[in-house]
């Protein structure tokens, strides 16, 4: 069995003039101990509160709403948030749906809601293409006409999409460079925060300086980040160097072990303080220690 630790409350209204207290109350009676409210549209994938929300959640945490449609308005995104709470060992369950990753149950009926997303994604690939082969066969082009006129509603139309595009899919890995940049920008320098950030991730996922930067610009224009971590970095002794790398570490999974902090600052490729590649939790409790006395944990 899992271990489970503290469920966490979202509640989401979509208007200023509605009230949250109603879902608090029901959150509240499920056991919640910490209930988060926002004021957002649903169909907004890139809302501040559940956001940090996400961030903040530890292994074992459970993640609570009363219905679905208070956290998601797609089955794909629902599906996202789930998948991000899996990877960090969380749980989601919604109260009034029959949905509860930590129990056997809650998982099949996920497995089933995966299964028909992916059967909704091939139906509406397939109507798109016969739908494009059907407007070839006829002579019309494909595409907007506004576009290809270059009319300038059209164009920013596009560029509003993208963007909000853009958007979602930096929400899907929030989690694994907010943290990180909120906690060592501006003090250290972005190759380091770069390095930090990549330690853990496969190939695949890995980010580059300026895929970071832009991704830090955007949160930081939507109010996400503030504009405080673009500042100059600080130039730090080298001997705070070690200490400041090992307190990030920490700070984004307090309750990681001095061997995996030994295997992150080994997959960053960061020599020990004697210049060797092999670390020892010896050597990353005496860089924590001194990291507690910079004031940097």
């Amino acid at each position: 069995m899992p271990k489970i630790g503290p469920q966490i409350g979202y509640a989401r209204v979509s208007t200023e003039d509605q009230t949250p207290l109603p879902q608090h109350q029901t959150l509240q009676a499920a056991g919640c101990t910490h209930i988060h409210h926002e004021h957002a549209s649903g169909s907004n994938r890139a809302r501040p509160i559940l956001a940090r929300t996400l961030e903040q959640i530890a292994p074992g945490d459970t993640l609570v709403v009363v219905r679905i449609d208070r956290l998601a308005r797609s089955l794909s995104h629902l599906l996202e948030i789930i998948e991000q709470l899996e990877a960090k060992g969380a749980f989601f369950r919604s109260i009034e749906d029959p949905i509860d990753t930590a129990s056997p149950q809650g998982k099949f009926t996920l497995q089933v809601l995966g299964a028909a997303a992916e059967f909704e994604r091939a139906l509406i690939r397939e109507r798109t293409k016969a739908g494009l082969a059907s407007a070839r066969s006829a002579g019309r082009v494909g595409g907007n006409p506004g576009l290809r006129a270059r009319d300038p509603a059209a164009l920013r139309k596009v560029r509003l999409a993208r963007q909000d595009g853009y958007m979602e899919r930096l929400a899907e890995t929030a989690a694994d460079w907010v943290p990180h940049v909120r906690r060592l920008r501006p003090d250290t320098a972005w190759e380091d925060v770069l390095r930090v950030v990549n330690a853990p991730l496969p190939q695949e996922r890995r980010w580059t300086q300026s895929r970071l930067l832009r991704a830090v610009n955007a949160y930081i224009r939507d109010g996400f980040l503030p504009k405080t971590v673009l500042g100059r970095a600080n130039r730090r002794d080298t001997d705070d160097r070690l200490p400041a790398l090992v307190a990030a570490i920490k700070g984004a999974d307090p309750d990681i072990t001095l061997q995996a902090i030994c295997d992150r600052l080994e997959a960053m490729r960061e020599p020990t303080p004697r210049g060797r590649s092999k670390w020892q939790p010896s050597s990353v409790k005496m860089l924590l220690k001194r990291a507690k006395k910079l004031d940097l944990v």
